[in-house]
């Protein structure tokens, strides 16, 4: 592909006891005649820390090395200074994160990348899964992945499956295993490898997965090496417990369409696996808060059919008292343990969903979780399920995980409901309650966490630790539990040399296993346990989490990976990091001049590159316009954005969307300071008045800094900023959060955020005024036109000459577009929908005067009469 071809790939992975060790090493070669650029692209389980990387080129090994975040920062603000371009941090889907390099290489040369990444595999619904992304983008002559497993308990099954296998290619997967060892590879020759017999593209997209389960002939398994334990416990053939389940469901105007939809779909696939022996109950949160039935209800048939009839007929209303809700259920289930209406012997569970954030009654997040987790005491797990980007997500996750639970997002999919039934799934069948596993306090220290709350059937609790003498070589553990019938209590015993009979099979062992298991285990629940952590004790879990991240080489939240090139190449550094859902992140690009030599280092958090300063994770906004006025298109498929302004005389009214087969149209008229400045070339301008219409329902809203007025027909109805809405009618629903942003959606599916912006009111020059975000945008039709409009639509572009520009932190590059070239410059604009005062910078390719060559015609043909 350009000259580049791909000439090896290939995936080798290691795993021993759960634990997975994965080296991917591929191969380039540069066919042209001229220096090319080569990426190595690599999506890697958001589960995984990547432990080494280096790249080879023409025979010189350029190797990674891991430092503190601390230390790469100021690498990365040395290179600022410079005035070199820093590259992209992002997330790449649901459960991948994007690692990308990409290096100039001479006609003829070869260039070898290798990545190193560690994964502990977790066992779910009765089988451990690895899954491999797969996406070389070319055919590659030599192709392989080899999947080596090694478990000492033995293995009873083993499959592997690929989402892009052919029955063509079924034949190819060649899969063994025998006692303890499994064997798994995948060789598809260049023909194979063909889209069709006379295609160049390649038909391997996709992932590829491997599953396998191991003997339990008792309940648990220990191994000992080297003064490290680690202690597996999946106990199987247990009765299952009843379980107590509320369910607490956000039925705020914002959930209205398809998220409410799709929520009684799942709920009503759930009742459908609810067990007889089960309690459950339903409370819903709006600006009020309702319940199902006054007390938790048994599960029979009768009930189970009331039940799906409420869920059909659950719909949305106002805003989102979250308190209000959470508490009734905590406070239900507390009144349903002390009136003995279940048993003593059952496993009790809230889960709550939520799209919004609390805005109705107590709505400081701090206050929440204060009186969360003072009510349920610990006495049951909280689930908290975060629909869509709306939400707080590290407020949901750190009450959750106070409260022996987890938070989880649900992405606003076509599958949605899918993932609300998977997620029960996961807790539907509690088999213990309040596991202990208790070790002897005087031969262990660095214990992992060794009590849960419930273990669920398919499930494994992994305990591991570390021996004060190094010379032990044994280990009793007290185990304890309450089941269905009565408790579980019983002692097991391990010895190193047990272990050491079992692991004979060197070649497929790498490393000291058990250790780096313990401590990748160990960092991941420091990791966990600083999210609701404050004060000294978050300092010293970041401490603990840092020195092991650094010693034994993992690429975490806390610590970055550099690459540094020899003093030919003037020292200077590229850095990846690991990023994490709502933490600030940062990386760097080189751009060295004197060879034609650059490294990016990329993965996958945020919609847009992230470029000469820390970014908080955002998710992808289609469109915006705000400021000065400041327009912001989203590039998804470049994972980039585009931005340009309009530089127009105040009372020009602007149009902003038009779409004709829907009848939506968004204009906004433009207002200046309060003073002219004689002295600037370009009179500062904003959006003082926002004009929405759908003309098929004879509805107008308009929007300024001090009103928003609702006309549909002849009748008019008004409110203030002062205010907090949530109002449905006929073609939409409004939500005015008071003095911050109003959500408005549409019954067409699209969904616009218009931000107000307040300044001082005596300032002697500014004024208030308004932005405009989109959200699903491609709701409209795609004759959907105007300065935003037309943007709706896919849109492709070529960066290329990326040099430094008359502002040292801004470069320059060339961009083709629509068969223009044009000259674009690196900056950020302001995304306020967060922060109206402050902002969140996004980084985009600026394009000059007013948007030239961008937008179809030119801005002057975008004025307009009227707001209507």
């Amino acid at each position: 592909v350009n000259g580049i071809e791909i000439s090896s790939m290939k995936i080798d992975s290691k795993i021993t006891s759960r634990f997975a060790h994965n080296v991917i090493t591929s191969q380039a070669v540069n066919r042209g005649n001229v220096h090319k650029e080569v990426f190595f692209d690599v999506e890697l389980p958001k589960t995984a820390f990547i432990t080494n990387f280096s790249m080879t080129i023409d025979g010189v090994t350029y190797p990674g090395t891991i430092k503190e975040k601390e230390v790469a920062k100021m690498q990365y603000e040395k290179a600022v200074s410079k005035g070199q371009t820093a590259g992209l941090v992002k997330a790449s889907g649901r459960k991948t994160e994007k690692f990308t390099v990409s290096v100039n290489i001479e006609a003829a040369s070869k260039v070898t990348f290798e990545l190193t990444y560690e994964e502990l595999l977790k066992r779910q619904f009765g089988k451990y899964e690895m899954f491999i992304k797969v996406k070389p983008k070319q055919l590659v002559k030599d192709f392989e992945i080899e999947v080596n497993i090694f478990e000492p308990q033995g293995i009873t099954e083993l499959e592997a499956e690929g989402t892009f296998i052919t029955n063509d290619l079924q034949n190819i997967i060649k899969k063994t295993f025998t006692e303890k060892k499994g064997h798994i590879s995948f060789k598809p020759t260049l023909d194979q490898q063909r889209t069709c017999a006379t295609c160049s593209e390649s038909v391997l997209d996709g992932d590829f997965t491997v599953r396998y389960d191991v003997k339990r002939t008792t309940p648990d398994n220990l191994q000992i090496v080297n003064g490290y334990f680690v202690h597996f416990f999946a106990p199987t053939n247990l009765p299952k417990l009843p379980k107590n389940i509320i369910f607490v469901i956000d039925i705020s105007g914002s959930m209205s369409g398809r998220e409410i939809q799709q929520t009684r779909e799942a709920l009503l696939k759930i009742l459908d696996d609810i067990k007889d022996d089960d309690f459950f109950n339903f409370i819903l949160f709006g600006s009020e808060v309702h319940t199902w039935k006054e007390t938790l209800i048994k599960a029979s048939p009768e009930n189970l059919d009331e039940a799906r009839k409420f869920v059909r007929s659950i719909d949305t209303a106002g805003m989102t008292n979250l308190h209000g809700g959470i508490m009734r259920g905590i406070d239900m289930l507390n009144a349903a343990h002390e009136g003995n209406l279940v048993s003593k012997r059952s496993a009790s569970i809230i889960i709550m969903l939520t799209d919004g954030q609390p805005n109705v009654g107590i709505s400081n997040t701090q206050d929440i979780q204060e009186h969360v987790k003072k009510a349920i005491e610990g006495k049951y797990p909280l689930y908290n399920l975060g629909f869509g980007y709306g939400v707080d997500y590290s407020f949901l996750e750190k009450m959750a995980l106070e409260n022996k639970g987890l938070a989880r997002r649900i992405y606003p999919d076509s599958d949605a409901a899918l993932q609300l039934q998977g997620f029960y799934d996961e807790v539907s069948n509690p088999m213990l309650t309040d596991v202990e596993l208790n070790y002897p306090e005087n031969e262990i220290s660095d214990l992992t966490k060794s009590s849960f709350k419930h273990f669920y059937d398919g499930s494994e609790i992994v305990v591991a630790g570390r021996f004060i003498d190094n010379n032990q070589n044994s280990l009793t553990v007290d185990v304890r539990g309450e089941g269905a019938k009565d408790a579980l209590s019983y002692t097991t015993q391990q010895d190193a040399e047990q272990t050491a009979k079992a692991l004979q099979e060197q070649e497929y062992i790498f490393g000291d296993y058990i250790e780096r298991l313990w401590a990748y285990l160990t960092i991941e629940q420091l990791l966990e346990k600083r999210i609701a952590a404050t004060g000294e004790e978050k300092e010293n879990l970041t401490a603990k989490a840092l020195d092991l991240s650094l010693k034994y080489k993992f690429v975490t939240p806390l610590t970055s990976m550099v690459v540094t090139k020899p003093e030919d190449y003037n020292n200077q550094d590229g850095i990846a990091d690991k990023p994490i859902e709502g933490i600030d992140i940062f990386t760097i690009l080189l751009y060295l001049r004197s060879q034609v030599f650059s490294i990016f280092f990329f993965c996958l958090l945020c919609a847009a590159p992230q470029r000469h300063y820390l970014l908080t994770a955002q998710p992808t906004w289609h469109t915006s316009v705000d400021g000065d006025p400041h327009f912001i298109i989203s590039v998804p498929q470049k994972d980039d954005a585009i931005c340009f302004n309009i530089n127009e005389n105040p009372g020009a009214v602007l149009n902003l969307i038009n779409d004709p087969v829907t009848g939506i149209t968004v204009n906004g008229e433009l207002i200046g300071d309060k003073r002219v400045n004689s002295d600037a070339k370009i009179q500062t301008t904003y959006f003082g008045k926002l004009g929405i219409a759908n003309k098929h329902l004879d509805l107008k809203l308009t929007v300024t800094p001090e009103r928003i007025t609702i006309q549909n027909g002849n009748e008019k109805t008004g409110f203030t900023w002062l205010d907090t809405v949530t109002l449905q009618q006929e073609g939409l629903t409004l939500i005015i959060n008071r003095k911050k942003n109003l959500v408005l959606k549409m019954d067409s599916g699209t969904s616009f955020v218009i931000v107000l912006h307040q300044v001082w009111k005596k300032h002697p020059l500014h004024q208030d005024f308004l932005g405009l975000y989109t959200l699903e945008s491609d709701k409209l039709s795609e004759q959907t036109h105007g300065l935003l409009g037309q943007f709706f639509h896919t849109i492709d572009f070529t960066i290329l000459e990326i040099h430094p520009g008359s502002d040292p932190k801004k470069p320059d590059a060339t961009m083709i577009i629509k068969n223009n070239e044009l000259r674009v410059t690196r900056g950020w604009q302001k995304d306020y929908r967060r922060d109206p005062e402050h902002g969140v910078d996004i980084p985009c390719w600026f394009v000059h005067n007013n948007g030239a060559g961008l937008i179809d015609g030119v801005h002057t043909d975008y004025i307009v009469s009227s707001l209507f």
